[in-house]
């Protein structure tokens, strides 16, 4: 049989085979005994179509990521003109679309025969049309998968229309975007630590989404590679490791939230996650083989792809079983009741940690809740930081060893506001809410600038040359865009980091940051990439759009910390208490308590927010006082050059004008 025959064959018949073997995980696991004896019935077609429908849900956006993946960071561009796209990256997007296409049917699907199954209803019983819009617009579950219904039609609307690079990436941006909310939407959120389970299951959607539609892609695209086959294979080889290790992580953090004890892989659930561990495993020595094996023959000879084919069809079948597998646990009730603690402790239920001893300084010093995910990406950034470093020092170039020390700090720092005392009382406490505000938005981002990781990272990595955008490319297209160039302008970027405090804290949007995991992981980004910028601009050497004169970036330091210490006294006077529902939600009722942790946190505001504002304008003086030094020493060199030509010029237009004005 044709390869390509075998390919289309193995990916068409995907569907059937993750459904069958999720029907049957969860006969295995009982998941749908226990349901059809603890929820209402909706019927047998709705309690078979739903995993149907999730099915296919699962691998069309697979598909869909894994060839927006290839086409935005692994393919070629035309081979005349690098600013089109070539034919192997126009196949790519016309598969995405027709792949999002199944995903936003499979999606209205998913969410009608969820609300069917929420309501133990028929979709045919009379109202259930009234039943669907009141959990699709009133319940948090239906305004989750709502959410990701709408980014995936933005992304069948939008793909037909897109012709560049640039156009795939942001359209990979809003794939993501379209499955990130299911996270939200299964055993994770109503775990204990819900904040871990729901982040870890945000990186193992993404990861397997990007392992598993990107080897689909590829085998899909092979004859379209030509003699970039082995290029592209071990571009995505390299992102295939990545991937995989971002889902065993994931896997372990989710599987740990679940099993109570060793004991618990005994029991049918336990049994499943062992089969998906296996799964796993054996696709991680899959690939490896392939790395070591086969590859290499794809570069001596592009043209033989029949062994990677063959192969890489034996990984997508295995693939195709753990995603059946994966469905079916989703589909499975844990060994350890979801939300058990939670249902008798309503403000653990609320934080996903337990409600901590009353604030101190030891206790704020010493507590901890840790983070997973950030962890893990926090330490993967450091880790390249300091492989970038290395490689840079063997080929003989320098680096300054106080930007590693700074960024490393950095990294200490962010793990700690994130996982540490900050994190506990962030959202029990005022006070311990602004010491984690502050490090988020004054005190990281200076490390990080001062780190300089984009100069680092143009000088550890090689520019591609044949039109394809990697990490190298899309971050100077990030800094080179007029968005950029508008955002990096002082004053933008001082309104930006004032107006982020008035509208973060005078609006319903810090009750959301306090109350919502989405709200509070966008808090976390927000601070710190606005911190960023405002540092960036006032003190970065990374490569970037052209920056203003010296004493104009003081002017702006000196009058954004003025209004930051405005906003700290507005804090300490004031005398209306913020998100006031939130406190009482966590049993804190005592007005006069809250207030005065409130204006304790205006005071930490105006202090410490002096520090950071004296380092950075001692930044801008030795920077202003070193770019005079090179200015001097490169006027100097000219002048020996040329024997000052410039000031030879210069007196003798003085004499003219001497002479001029004796003549009169």
């Amino acid at each position: 049989m044709p390869e390509r025959s075998i390919v289309r064959v193995v990916l068409g018949i995907a569907v059937p085979v993750s459904l069958a073997v999720a029907i049957l995980a969860m006969y295995f696991s009982e998941a749908l005994t226990t349901y059809r004896t603890t929820m209402a019935d909706p019927g047998d077609f709705v309690v078979h179509a739903r995993p149907a429908a999730r099915v296919a849900q699962d691998l069309s956006a697979a598909l869909t990521i894994g060839f927006l993946v290839l086409c935005a960071g692994l393919l070629p561009a035309s081979g005349r003109d690098k600013s089109i796209i070539g034919f192997a990256q126009w196949k790519a997007l016309r598969w995405a679309g027709w792949s999002a296409g199944v995903w936003f049917v499979s999606s209205v699907a998913s969410l009608v025969l969820i609300a069917a199954d929420t309501a133990g209803q028929s979709m045919l019983s009379p109202g259930f049309f009234s039943i669907f819009l009141f959990f699709a617009t009133e319940l948090e579950l239906g305004q989750i998968l709502l959410v990701a219904l709408m980014a995936v039609l933005i992304l069948v609307v939008m793909l037909p229309m897109v012709r560049s690079t640039t156009g795939a990436g942001i359209a990979l941006g809003i794939a993501m975007l379209g499955i990130l909310p299911l996270a939200l939407a299964g055993h994770a959120a109503g775990s204990d630590d819900h904040g871990n389970a729901v982040n870890s299951l945000a990186l193992h959607l993404i990861s397997v989404c990007v392992w598993v539609g990107g080897l689909a892609a590829v085998l899909l695209l092979g004859s379209q590679l030509g003699k970039d086959t082995g290029r592209v294979l071990r571009r995505y080889s390299a992102l295939a490791v990545w991937a995989f290790g971002a889902v065993a992580f994931s896997g372990i953090i989710n599987a740990s939230l679940r099993l109570g004890s060793f004991a618990d892989l005994a029991t049918p659930y336990g049994i499943l996650v062992l089969v998906k561990v296996s799964s796993l495993t054996a696709l991680g020595l899959a690939g490896w083989y392939q790395r070591r094996r086969i590859l290499p023959r794809l570069d001596r000879n592009p043209e033989d792809r029949r062994a990677f084919t063959i192969f890489g069809v034996s990984e997508a079948a295995l693939m195709i079983v753990t995603i059946g597998v994966s469905a079916g646990l989703a589909a499975s009730p844990p060994p350890v009741p979801q939300g058990s603690i939670a249902d008798v402790d309503l403000r653990r239920s609320l934080l996903g940690y337990p409600f901590p001893e009353p604030l101190t300084v030891s206790s704020f010093m010493t507590s901890w809740h840790p983070d997973w995910t950030i962890g893990l990406l926090i330490l993967v950034a450091a880790g390249a930081y300091l492989a970038a470093v290395v490689k840079i020092r063997r080929r003989g170039d320098a680096w300054s060893i106080p930007r590693t020390l700074a960024f490393l700090a950095g990294c200490a720092l962010l793990i700690w506001l994130t996982s540490g005392g900050p994190a506990v009382y962030g959202r029990t406490s005022f006070s311990g809410h602004m010491i984690q505000h502050m490090g988020l938005m004054m005190y990281a981002p200076v490390l990080f600038v001062l780190g300089a990781p984009i100069l680092l990272l143009l000088k550890a990595t090689r520019p591609r040359t044949d039109g394809s955008r990697g990490l190298r490319e899309w971050v100077l297209w990030l800094f080179r865009s007029r968005f950029s160039h508008f955002l990096t302008r002082p004053p933008v970027a001082g309104l930006i980091f004032v107006g982020s405090m008035v509208g973060f804290y005078y609006s319903p949007v810090f009750d959301l940051a306090l109350s919502t995991h989405v709200g509070h992981v966008f808090m976390i980004v927000h601070f710190l990439i606005t911190g960023y910028l405002f540092a960036w601009v006032l003190i970065g050497i990374d490569p970037g759009p052209a920056r203003s004169p010296y004493p104009f970036r003081l002017i702006i330091l000196l009058a954004t910390m003025a209004f930051h210490a405005f906003f700290g006294l507005s804090l300490l006077g004031g005398t209306e208490i913020l998100a006031p529902s939130w406190w009482a939600s966590l049993q804190l009722t005592d007005s006069a308590a809250l207030l005065a942790d409130q204006q304790r946190g205006g005071a930490i505001a105006w202090g410490i927010g002096e520090i950071p504002t004296v380092l950075l304008a001692l930044g801008v003086a030795m920077a202003w006082r070193k770019d005079d030094e090179r200015t001097a020493v490169r006027e100097d060199r000219a002048a020996d050059r040329d024997d000052d030509a410039k000031l030879t010029a210069y007196n003798q237009h003085l004499e003219n004008l001497q002479r001029r004005s004796s003549g009169r």
